[in-house]
């Protein structure tokens, strides 16, 4: 064992791996992948996880661990959210992770996910102005996490997520005005419930796959960049004519735009919905951050192993 760290994300939408270590309290990125999985698939529904998803799932497994040992190992955490939480049959998810990573998979609550989220952001965008709303839109879930970097005055999970919200909702392509209408009245609804003071915040910032999609289209890259996409910002504006565009486009349209992810095609209007509705609240820029979840499971295990 070296001193590296390996936090892996298993997400509704996509399964990520970060490889790093910590140097001097911030995140030293040695490697950070991607597999859109849609280990959701049909959760929302059905109550389990689909076969093909898992397959899928698997398959991203095992590249992340030849990783992980390409690299001489590392101390690793798994976790898995929203889709995990919802599935009945997770023994042969969890196995699967046993197996591949050698520890076993943490389902976090709603509230750790917001929390780590949130200090993973803030390492990434020092010297933001505070309080701060950290924003998550998922695939089954949306996290919002309010506060400074002392500590956070409010935490949510909301069961409203890219994936979720398409399969509920969005079910025709392109979305007709009347399903559009009932997906934002949901949204708001559970935002209006979250407890979420959203006027205190000074700053606004996305992660995860949503935010940084979005931003990635408003830049008008070629390719995907992380290094323009990271704090980069989405003015209020931008924002709402970037969500009716995406609510307007057949997938098959949206799949060909540049710089998309072809995994998110179907899901991104959904997402776009969902921070638009919070981008109402807040009356802020959204900043976006390729700072996450991963580089706060990773800092929390550094301070843990001392």
């Amino acid at each position: 064992m070296n001193d590296l760290y390996a936090a892996v994300d298993c997400g509704t939408n996509s399964v990520r791996l970060l490889l790093a270590r910590v140097i001097g309290g911030r995140v030293a990125e040695v490697d950070r992948r991607l597999h859109i999985t849609r280990l959701g698939q049909g959760v929302d529904q059905t109550g389990e996880f689909h076969p093909d998803a898992l397959a899928r799932t698997f398959a991203a497994f095992a590249d992340f661990a030849a990783q992980v040992e390409s690299c001489g190992g590392a101390l690793t955490r798994v976790v898995a959210t929203s889709a995990a939480r919802d599935a009945k049959n997770s023994a042969e998810f969890f196995a699967a992770a046993k197996a591949s990573f050698g520890v076993d998979a943490e389902i976090i609550s709603g509230g750790e996910e917001a929390e780590l989220s949130f200090r993973g952001a803030l390492a990434g965008l020092p010297g933001i102005p505070e309080p701060v709303l950290v924003m998550d839109v998922g695939g089954g879930s949306t996290e919002l996490a309010l506060g400074d970097s002392a500590q956070l005055s409010g935490a949510v999970s909301l069961d409203i997520g890219s994936v979720r919200l398409r399969e509920r909702f969005l079910t025709s392509d392109p979305p007709t005005p009347a399903q559009l209408g009932r997906a934002t009245d949901f949204v708001n609804g559970l935002l209006d419930a979250s407890g979420i003071a959203f006027g205190q915040a000074k700053s606004w910032v996305g992660v995860g796959g949503t935010a940084t999609c979005l931003a990635a289209l408003s830049l008008r890259l070629p390719v995907y960049d992380s290094a323009q996409v990271h704090a980069s910002r989405l003015e209020s504006p931008t924002l709402g004519e970037l969500a009716q565009r995406l609510s307007q486009l057949p997938v098959a349209q949206v799949r060909s735009l540049p710089a998309m992810v072809p995994g998110r095609a179907d899901v991104i209007c959904a997402g776009a919905l969902i921070c638009r509705e919070v981008s109402r609240r807040v009356g802020l820029p959204l900043t976006v951050s390729e700072s996450d979840i991963l580089d706060g499971i990773v800092l929390g295990m550094a301070s843990a192993a001392g």
